[in-house]
């Protein structure tokens, strides 16, 4: 709902479980947007100023603030977000223990080092540095409003930059939490929060910013890079997937199981990187099949239960849709169904003999169901799972060849005999190609993500050939073609 008073129009965040107003947020114009960046500018010099160690100081300040706030923060997400507390609790410790890696290894990733200059500029000493583009834009979703936006403001912080965070129009609360919070544990607002909808993060895209950060679906993504565009501005894409599990006939089919159902319903389903495909060899997929179903009918997704409601209430025309599309195409579902989709709530459904071209295999769904397919062997898996526009991340369940298989997937990101273990990983980048977008965060490319590269050359003294000046002479050519011939024209022999 948008109401105007005082001239400045506001909209409701709501509780997604029971449609009650938590709270009212301004819709920022970009007049505000744009004041906000000023001042981010402002904010960003003093914080680069202050160096590796001093930005570590203080974050690993605002690190604690949060821990111990952190039940604070878990009510807010159960609320605003709908996700089960535990979840939450999760969700903000991966973000937490994020952070930390980030601000304790920055300086280490990103200060000036030495390369070697090669044998031509041999009279050069060659570095490299890594310098933040000074306010960096951040528009977050709203299935992980702690976890995945932090992946890129904990990132660019630690790199020096200034921050300006758009959060989605459903967790607004959250965004302005994580802000409020920094601010009260650092005392300076180098984290700044502007809320809204769509016109928001495109005043966000055309305010001058460093680079923009942008999580949400491929449709949004291109309206992003389009604005983005105009300025020349740099866009980090993290834009969605459609993510496959294989199962091989080795596999530890409970283990296997236990992942594909937690992958594909935990959070309710809402989870770029969920499982949303499972191939299985054709040897264990009755057994596999049989693991699975067992688990997804002890799941319920209810007030208090192990899932909770859709956050966003569009989405539930998509589940249902592709759970529909399949079924009339000739699949079944061996759990759940049509009668799964409710108002608020969407119970698992296990979706098998879905034809390959059916919505569930192609769209992303977003919602707590999963369709599985037997395949004859690795080789078939292989090619089902990279068939997709997407490439987010990936799963592989076996043993003698999991290995293997996984470098064989068109992913950003593979896990083996466990599932998204690669996100809680704080040294390794996160981030997909494909419809999936493109750029990393997490881990060193995280970091170098929100900084550009600066080159230095340092004469350390005068070249045996100066080739760089007009006082060149022919001699001194062909002496220069004499060495290069000799450092890299000879033939090799192959013996």
């Amino acid at each position: 709902m948008t109401t105007v008073a005082s001239e400045t129009a506001t909209f409701d965040s709501l509780n997604p479980a029971t449609g009650e107003v938590l709270s009212t947020h301004p819709i920022h114009d970009a007049a505000h947007v744009n004041a906000v960046v000023d001042r981010a500018r402002i904010e960003a010099s003093w914080w680069e100023s202050l160096g590796f160690d001093g930005r570590k100081e203080r974050l690993i300040r605002w690190q604690k603030y949060v821990v111990q706030h952190m039940d604070e923060l878990v009510e807010l997400m159960h609320l605003e977000n709908g996700k089960p507390a535990g979840d939450a609790a999760l969700e903000i410790t991966l973000a937490i223990d994020h952070l930390h890696w980030a601000a304790t290894h920055a300086g280490k990733v990103l200060k000036r080092r030495s390369v070697a200059p090669g044998l031509m500029m041999a009279n050069n000493a060659a570095t490299v540095g890594y310098r933040p583009f000074g306010v960096v834009g951040v528009i977050g979703p709203w299935n992980y409003p702690v976890y995945t936006p932090m992946g890129s403001i904990g990132y660019a912080l630690a790199a020096g930059n200034a921050v300006v965070f758009k959060p989605s129009e459903h967790t607004p609360g959250i965004g302005e939490w994580l802000a409020r919070s920094f601010l009260e544990a650092i005392g300076r607002p180098v984290l700044q929060v502007v809320t809204g909808f769509g016109e928001t993060g495109g005043a966000l895209c055309a305010a001058g910013v460093g680079k923009v950060a942008f999580t949400g679906s491929p449709a949004t993504a291109r309206r992003v890079m389009a604005a983005c565009a105009e300025t020349l501005t740099p866009v980090l894409i993290e834009a969605g997937g459609k993510d496959a599990l294989i199962v091989d006939e080795d596999a530890d089919l409970d283990a296997a199981a236990d992942a594909a159902i937690w992958g594909a319903a935990a959070n309710a389903g809402q989870t770029c990187a969920g499982v949303e495909r499972v191939y299985v060899h054709e040897r264990v997929y009755d057994d596999f099949l049989r693991e699975l179903t067992d688990k997804a009918k002890d799941l319920a997704a209810e007030p208090g239960g192990q899932l909770g409601p859709i956050t966003m209430p569009a989405q539930i025309d998509i589940i249902r849709r592709h759970i529909d599309d399949a079924l009339a195409r000739g699949a079944r579902a061996v759990v759940g169904g049509p009668e799964s989709v409710g108002e608020r709530y969407v119970q698992p459904t296990v979706l098998v003999d879905v034809p390959d071209d059916a919505a569930a295999i192609t769209e992303e769904t977003f919602g707590p169901t999963v369709t599985v397919t037997k395949v004859r062997d690795m080789d078939e898996a292989v090619a089902k799972a990279n068939a997709t526009a997407y490439g987010l991340g990936s799963t592989v369940f076996g043993k003698a060849r999991a290995v293997q298989v996984a470098e064989r997937l068109r992913a950003g990101m593979t896990a083996i005999n466990g599932v998204l273990t690669f996100a809680g990983v704080p040294s390794l980048p996160f981030g997909g190609i494909g419809e999936s977008g493109f750029g990393r965060i997490h881990g060193p490319d995280g970091l170098k993500e929100f900084t550009y590269s600066h080159a230095i050359t340092r004469q350390r003294f005068k070249p045996a050939l100066a080739m760089t000046t007009f006082r060149r002479t022919t001699k001194d050519e062909e002496r220069a073609g004499k060495l290069v011939s000799a450092l890299y024209g000879r033939s090799s022999k192959k013996g």
